[in-house]
């Protein structure tokens, strides 16, 4: 599926208009951008040229743009602001014009200071949720007692195996599921790690633990589809490639059955990786290392959880907190 630049209305000047539809070609067909990233940001777009229309009295041309002053784009945060938008949606908005005007410089030679001057909504950042460490026990101890009716063994074990993964290596659903079954062999022979291509292209030495190779042995030795090197490691049960939904339906189900909040997800299993390695005293390089965190301060937010976890214990332990 790809976005239709073509057909979408720009309230620019003729000039602006064709640049914005190049810009948009140029993330789809170059830089490769997801189909949703793309639509959010012509949307985004689209709406920005409607209001410097309305606000400058007639279409914005790419000379227009070029002269733009800090408070023609305060004012369009502003207009947006009224218009009900939360601050994770404003400042997406602002990105798109960033990236809009980064390209025009690049490509137009147009370059206009004032978004510089420009400061986006602050933006407080959604602590993980992760699952407490015996509650993950309990996870893989209800996989029998929470399967489905006609659930075979080899089910069983793959799934295991799948949130071993998940838990016992900090991977996302996607690269657990990317495994060949040639990579997952030699882990089981005793290959002390798992090369996994994360975001961006970025590759990862993941340390397999012993609990979780012996799982992937399980799964190897019950499973009835032939595991060819380049084959998918982990099947659905036709013997095709296992979908990520049917985790995510795992992971739904063992929440029913146990009692665990939405927050319980599949990825939440990553954050649990993360979280409690920090709080048994890992470094946090090194959790970056392993997560394959492109930048420190995003796997910093794993110390607020800890924080935040200490003061809820704190509240609940200490004497002064308790209500005579």
């Amino acid at each position: 599926m790809k976005v239709q630049t073509k057909s979408l209305s720009f309230a620019f000047a003729p000039d602006a208009a064709r640049a914005a539809q190049d810009w948009l070609a140029q993330l789809r067909d170059v830089r490769r951008m997801s189909v949703h990233t793309v639509a959010a940001y012509a949307r985004d777009m689209a709406t920005f040229s409607r209001f410097l229309a309305d606000h400058l009295g007639e279409p914005a041309d790419l000379a227009t743009l070029a002269v733009l002053a800090p408070a023609d784009f305060r004012a369009f945060l502003a207009a947006s602001r009224r218009g009900g938008l939360q601050a994770r949606t404003l400042a997406r908005r602002l990105s798109a014009v960033r990236a809009f005007f980064r390209w025009l410089k690049k490509t137009h030679g147009i370059d206009n200071p004032a978004l510089s001057a420009v400061r986006g909504p602050r933006l407080e950042r959604p602590l993980p949720h992760p699952v407490p460490e015996a509650r993950v026990a309990a996870l893989f101890d209800a996989l029998h007692a929470a399967r489905e009716d006609d659930a075979p063994d080899w089910v069983i074990a793959r799934d295991a195996a799948v949130l071993a993964l998940l838990y016992g290596g900090g991977l996302r659903i996607s690269e657990a599921l990317s495994i060949a079954a040639g990579q997952a062999r030699a882990v089981i022979a005793g290959e002390e790690f798992l090369r996994i291509i994360g975001k961006g292209g970025k590759e990862r030495l993941v340390p397999v633990l012993a609990v979780v190779r012996a799982l992937l042995a399980d799964y190897a030795r019950l499973c009835p589809w032939p595991l060819d090197d380049d084959a998918p490691f982990f099947r659905g049960v036709k013997g095709g490639a296992l979908s990520p939904r049917m985790i995510q339906r795992l992971m739904q189900r063992l929440r029913g059955f146990l009692g665990l909040p939405e927050t319980a997800t599949p990825h939440a299993l990553r954050h649990s990786f993360a979280t409690h390695l920090l709080g048994n005293g890992a470094d946090l390089r090194a959790i970056q290392e392993l997560l394959g965190h492109a930048s420190l301060s995003t796997t910093q937010i794993y110390t607020d959880v800890n924080v935040a976890e200490l003061k809820r214990i704190h509240a609940l332990a200490h004497p002064r907190s308790r209500t005579p």
